[in-house]
């Protein structure tokens, strides 16, 4: 047979039966999901006529009502934020050493700060926000405790893989010398990961400015409690405010936290 009558093709035969299951089964899964969600076709084709019909009821913004009703909250929200982290490190820089396991070398402790990591990031804000809110009562603790809780995944994780990533010459050079752990900690891994834990910590203190402006839909303290009772009041002009000033917070908050990361790393 002649090289120029061959067929070239991209993929074998048992290549494109497989990439034909894989579409079958997305697509089955897809119209599986589309059933069991219940879209409603008229309201699908009604939901452009509603937006806009939605958006012309929060023009204009209604700025005059800030002072009294949107800027107590909204310093509120950037002080749960804040407290919450700084809780955060508090809780999670002792998780983070035990589940790093070159620095921790005792299997209970890794597995139960392993326990603590899923835990904390499996569950979303808004539940950790009902659970606490239930417990101590609509406020600003409720809102702390929810930040703190809901971040020690994160913070913890990402510390944890820091200590692991960790050079082990300083640290094995310190052990030799017959150092202490504590001594060994803080003179060979802290200087190692202190760039990546402070960066760690400015971007959770980023996204919780963004989570406790959310959990006041429970009532967790913060903006979100005035867009609640903006919402429920039927007041587009005052939502389209809190709106506004939520979105001010979050793009000021990333250009700060953005600016202070660089002169750290």
């Amino acid at each position: 047979m002649n090289v120029a009558d061959r067929e070239w093709v991209r993929f074998t035969r048992a290549e494109r039966y497989a990439r034909f299951t894989v579409f079958l089964c997305v697509g089955v899964l897809l119209a599986w999901s589309f059933r069991t969600v219940q879209v409603i076709p008229e309201f699908l084709m009604d939901a452009p006529h509603q937006v806009s019909d939605l958006f012309q009821r929060m023009w204009p913004v209604d700025f005059g009502f800030y002072y009294e009703g949107v800027h107590a909250s909204l310093v509120e929200t950037l002080h749960i934020a804040t407290l919450g982290t700084l809780l955060t490190l508090v809780l999670a820089l002792p998780v983070g050493v035990m589940a790093a396991r070159n620095v921790c070398r005792a299997p209970a402790l890794n597995w139960l700060a392993t326990f603590i990591l899923v835990s904390s990031r499996s569950v979303n804000s808004l539940v950790w926000a009902m659970l606490f809110v239930a417990m101590f009562g609509p406020g600003t603790l409720a809102g702390v405790i929810t930040i703190a809780v809901r971040s020690i995944g994160f913070v913890g994780k990402l510390f944890g893989e820091a200590l692991e990533e960790a050079h082990s010459g300083p640290v094995e050079a310190m052990r030799a010398a017959g150092a202490p752990w504590v001594s060994i900690f803080l003179k060979a891994y802290w200087p190692q990961v202190s760039p990546a834990f402070w960066s760690i910590a400015l971007f959770r203190w980023d996204i919780n400015v963004r989570e406790s402006s959310v959990i006041g839909l429970v009532g967790a303290g913060g903006i979100g409690v005035a867009l609640d009772t903006a919402l429920n009041l039927f007041q587009w002009t005052r939502v389209s405010l809190v709106l506004v000033c939520i979105f001010a917070v979050v793009v000021l908050a990333e250009v700060l936290v953005t600016q202070i990361r660089k002169r750290i790393i």
